[in-house]
């Protein structure tokens, strides 16, 4: 039974209907309760595999609103969800207050500092046009349509990530909202273990209502993607295997294994293709280096379609070339120690071309650089130890939505020879329970974050996604 499954196995409580008159009168954003018209276009989520059913919805527009719905539900004796842009829902909020923060758009850059202030409901695509006119970068993920503060909290990784680090390591300033209702600024100096455990700790402590986070000057960005042909998959996986390591940390890469649809969207060469997308992004002194470090694969295989060439910080996308449509899907991750020939012929045999397998991509992301380091100021960010990243997607379609999962995890499993221990918390994908989550962190992390879990929220009032359990762990 998964945690989805886990989460809708019990009758959803419900709220006093005075209570929520009265918690209307006291937001300046919609309520909507159970069965209102408006609830489901403002819980709807991006992943359309999960359906939000919960017994209250807020939609924030300030600070002063979470504090009043997180107020409103510990003493209904509910517990608390939150969704920004619905690309990360793991399991339906059935039940809980729904904290909804899309209305949150504040964005602030201070130039001379390098700093960015964001609220909660702001993707990566306003702070990365904003920062630009000022030659800095913020470190988002593979799509800009992702929410800055969810994506941070998972620990953040992106294509500049091997030369600047993961995310949640620039974090300077977290403005949350607690179990007990009470709006706190937490830094090193005024928090630090709060502090430490809220950047990669993910939702478990609370509501984060604003970052402020450190932007960086990059001299030049070179980047894109090379289409390969399936049949190719074999020559050009091993070439990359080969190939990446060796990369500096200027340089990131990532590969994946696409099965894409027969959609006249696609370009013809793609169209209802099996593919290698190969993605490269180089940020340093010489843009003319990036050719040169990508020529030794270049010619693994046919190249279908694609191309490298300089980017502005605003076209970012163009390396992992991300879906932006919603779409229902399974996703699951594990991080590698190793990738030997071996792993490369266990993924073939598992997900390659050859294969009859209803997935969407397996991608492997390269790790290592400034990703293996510690941050400046220590947090709780899981997964510096490995060199590699796997993650796979599946369509939860009808029909499939029994076998994507099963297959998904075979793929997984096949991998399991070259598994590094841990998890990447943004990418944990579909877990069985709050245990897979604390193992996502070695035993020492996951001790500390449950005695800081404990500390704030020992009733677990946060306890959707992947937040972690009070009662569960050391």
């Amino acid at each position: 039974m998964t945690l989805s499954e886990v989460s809708t196995a019990r009758p959803s409580p419900s709220a006093d209907v005075l209570a929520v008159d009265d918690l209307r009168l006291e937001v300046r954003g919609p309520v909507f309760a159970a069965g209102e018209e408006g609830l489901a276009a403002e819980v709807a989520t991006w992943n359309t595999a999960v359906t939000h059913t919960p017994a209250v919805a807020v939609g924030a527009v300030c600070a002063a609103d979470v504090v009043a719905a997180v107020r409103f539900a510990t003493a209904q004796g509910l517990p608390v969800a939150v969704q920004a842009t619905g690309h990360g829902p793991v399991r339906n909020a059935d039940g809980a207050v729904l904290v909804t923060t899309q209305r949150m758009q504040g964005v602030r850059i201070d130039p001379e500092r390098r700093t960015a202030r964001v609220e909660a409901g702001v993707k990566w695509a306003a702070v990365l046009a904003a920062a630009a006119p000022h030659g800095l970068v913020g470190l988002c993920g593979s799509s800009s349509d992702v929410g800055v503060v969810g994506y941070t909290l998972g620990g953040g990784l992106g294509p500049l990530g091997r030369r600047f680090g993961f995310a949640a390591d620039s974090v300077l300033e977290v403005e949350i909202v607690t179990a007990d209702g009470e709006l706190r600024t937490v830094t090193a100096e005024s928090d630090p273990e709060l502090f430490w455990a809220v950047r990669g700790g993910k939702g478990s402590f609370g509501v984060v209502t604003a970052l402020e986070f450190r932007l960086y000057a990059v001299p030049a960005l070179v980047g894109g993607g090379l289409f390969f042909a399936g049949r190719d998959a074999a020559a050009v996986l091993h070439a990359y295997r080969a190939w990446a390591p060796a990369l500096p940390e200027e340089a990131s890469s990532s590969v994946a294994v696409l099965r894409l649809p027969p959609l006249e969207t696609l370009p013809p060469p793609l169209r209802g293709q099996t593919v290698v997308h190969l993605r490269f992004l180089y940020c340093g002194d010489d843009p003319e280096a990036a050719a040169a470090l990508l020529e030794p694969v270049r010619g693994a295989g046919e190249v279908l379609l694609g191309g490298v060439e300089p980017l502005p910080p605003t076209a970012l996308d163009a390396v992992h070339m991300d879906p932006t449509d919603p779409m229902p899907a399974w996703e699951k991750g594990m991080l590698l120690a190793d990738l030997t020939a071996g792993t490369v012929d266990a993924l073939l045999a598992a997900a390659g071309p050859e294969v009859q397998v209803p997935l969407i991509m397996v991608e492997l992301r390269q790790l290592g650089g400034a990703l293996a380091r510690p941050a400046p100021v220590a947090d709780a960010v899981a997964g510096r130890h490995a060199a590699w990243s796997v993650f796979v997607v599946g369509p939860m379609v009808p029909g499939l939505t029994e076998v994507v999962p099963q297959v998904g995890r075979r793929v997984l499993a096949a991998l399991e020879p070259w598994a590094a221990p841990g998890a990447i918390v943004n990418l944990l994908g579909d877990v069985s329970g709050p245990d897979e989550v604390s193992a996502a962190w070695d035993d020492a992390a996951a001790g500390r974050l449950l005695a800081v879990k404990r500390s704030l929220d020992p009733g677990d009032v946060f306890s959707g996604g992947h937040a972690l359990r009070a009662g569960s762990g050391a």
